[in-house]
């Protein structure tokens, strides 16, 4: 099924000038054909008229001989072109041209001219005229007219096939030229994303369907624009003005526990109140960081560095952690290769993995660290040996507040870690995704491409405003 807009109006061009060519060359067959059979016609009428003069005014008055032999003298020099047949009604054949072979001449009732076929002289256009008592016959070959007819069917072929050829060649041309404005409305369209909300189509001053089209998509991109900032300025001054009273509530409560009285079911509950507190403040710091990656206000110091060092160095914490809680840690590197990214945020990612990998792996599993360079890209997986994630809600994993199962650690997750992973990985212009590993666990992968095949510009300068929770669990 087509579905270029461009393709089919160039075919329907091509079909529509093919098919009316093609209307034109049968009308012009048959007026060709009319005409060249009307030109016989005028050739066997003005033989008859010769005849009848050559035979006389007093041609009733002759006998039968003598109207033969005038007949006769009349046709031997036209014999190459026409055939003769006189006959009288119910009396039969007069006189019969000689080159007919002694065959008569077809006769068609009611009809004065038509055409006919006799075996071994071919086809013929016959004209019967009335010259009392006689009924004269004269006949022409058509065959000529005949290999015209065929000459000019093989000419229309070959024009007809030309024709669709140049006739898709021009309609490709004129669609393109005519879907211009969409192209140009598409790539316009793509160019505008949450980071780049301002730009706008080009309108131009033409009044037609498509300016009128692209005057309702900026309307729409100016609408979007206006909700997006509202939003930002929602999610940034709420986040700024709930820091306040949080600390404010804080410290009180920080307070409380210092210099308070308090019973030890009251301190109790004042130091949960403290963790849910800090929990919250966490919460509000993603949800700002992962509003302003959307927004592509966060831009990285990307710096060239080999990925297998910071990984080697990283591994010394990894395992430290992981042995903390009862698992061991396995790095494999493989390959080598230079990738530009900011080290600090690359070490929130893996840190974010390898806490929900601790949290999934029964007690003594392995968690598998690799990484590996293929085709310009690097690879980095976290491998659990955990329950694992059904393959339906793998890509849900990485939605705001998704968390599935319950944490090990006792600890309750945001549900905003892989969320900022993937944040961060597409800032660093690559994907992350999850898979099922070997044993029923979970493998999250994520790549990056290698320096060399990054975009122009990538580096930047902007600072990133506090750093959020590095071991939140999703």
């Amino acid at each position: 099924m087509m579905r270029s807009i461009s393709t089919r109006l160039a075919v329907w061009y091509a079909l529509a000038a093919t098919v009316t060519l093609a209307c034109l060359f049968v009308v012009g067959y048959q007026l060709l054909e009319s005409y060249l059979i009307h030109g016989l016609d005028l050739l066997n009428t003005s033989e008859f008229e010769q005849l009848r003069a050559r035979l006389g005014p007093d041609y009733r008055t002759l006998s039968l001989d003598v109207v033969n032999q005038r007949i006769r003298t009349t046709t031997e020099y036209a014999s190459v072109l026409f055939y003769f047949d006189v006959n009288i009604p119910k009396r039969g054949t007069v006189f019969y041209s000689a080159n007919l072979r002694g065959r008569a001449i077809p006769d068609v009732p009611k009809k004065h001219r038509y055409e006919a076929s006799i075996p071994g002289i071919g086809p013929l256009r016959v004209a019967e005229f009335i010259l009392p008592p006689y009924d004269v016959t004269i006949a022409t070959s058509s065959a000529q007219v005949l290999k015209v007819m065929d000459g000019y069917v093989g000419v229309c072929a070959g024009l007809l096939v030309a024709g669709l050829a140049v006739s898709t060649l021009i309609g490709f041309a004129l669609s393109r030229v005519a879907l211009r404005p969409v192209r140009l409305i598409r790539e316009t369209a793509n160019r505008i994303r949450s980071d780049n909300l301002s730009e706008r189509i080009p309108v131009s001053g033409v009044r037609d369907e498509i300016s009128e089209l692209a005057r309702l998509l900026n309307q729409m991109f100016d609408r979007l624009e206006s909700s997006f900032k509202q939003v930002r300025r929602f999610a940034a001054e709420a986040s700024h003005e709930l820091k306040t009273p949080l600390s404010l509530i804080r410290l009180q409560a920080e307070k409380l526990l210092v210099t308070g009285n308090l019973s030890p079911a009251h301190e109790d509950a004042l130091q949960m109140q403290l963790e849910e507190l800090a929990r919250l403040n966490r919460i509000i710091e993603e949800l700002l960081f992962l509003s302003r990656a959307e927004a592509r206000a966060i831009t990285l110091q990307l710096k060239p560095q080999d990925p297998s060092r910071f990984l080697h160095a990283f591994a010394q914490d990894a395992r430290v952690l992981a042995e903390h809680h009862g698992r061991t840690f396995v790095l494999a590197c493989h390959g080598e290769g230079l990738v530009a990214f900011e080290a600090q945020r690359i070490r929130q990612v893996l840190l974010n993995l390898l806490a929900n990998a601790v949290d999934a792996s029964p007690h003594e599993g392995a968690i598998t660290l690799r990484s590996s360079f293929s085709a310009g890209m690097w690879r980095v997986s976290v491998e659990d040996q955990g329950p694992g994630v059904p393959p339906s809600e793998r890509e849900r994993i990485f939605e705001r507040f998704v968390r599935l199962g319950d944490s090990g650690s006792g600890e309750r997750g945001s549900g905003l870690g892989l969320p900022i992973c993937r944040s961060i990985i597409e800032l660093h212009y690559g994907r992350i995704w999850a898979e099922g590993a070997i044993g029923g666990g979970l493998k999250v992968l994520f790549e990056m491409p290698a320096t060399g095949l990054l975009p122009t510009g990538t580096a930047a300068s902007a600072e990133v405003a506090e750093e959020p929770a590095a071991t939140d669990i999703a």
